[in-house]
């Protein structure tokens, strides 16, 4: 039974059905990838508004602790010194200070 089953198979049909198959596999991938993708892009979307975000945060920063020190020097005195900036973060404040 299964050898007149099979003889009624073309090869034709026997590769149109792989390709069907292949096809099928192919477009599930393309879906994994293009939502992987598309979750990628809001994450960074995200970090960028977070950038953005502490940008602003350390510029007000920047801005209040020169209020203070220049409050302190119309009080007649002379404010503590700053501590010592680590090299990382002077990379990331050398357009504030």
């Amino acid at each position: 039974m299964w050898a007149a089953r099979s003889a009624r198979r073309t090869k034709p049909q026997e590769r149109r059905d792989d390709f069907t198959a292949i096809a099928t596999q192919q477009g599930a991938a393309i879906e994994r990838l293009e939502k992987r993708d598309r979750q990628r892009e809001e994450d960074m979307e995200k970090q960028r508004e977070r950038l953005a975000d502490q940008d602003a945060a350390l510029g007000y920063l920047q801005r209040w602790v020169g209020t203070l020190v220049g409050y302190i020097r119309q009080a007649g005195l002379e404010p503590p010194p700053a501590p010592p900036m680590p090299d990382g973060v002077r990379t990331y404040l050398d357009h504030i200070v």
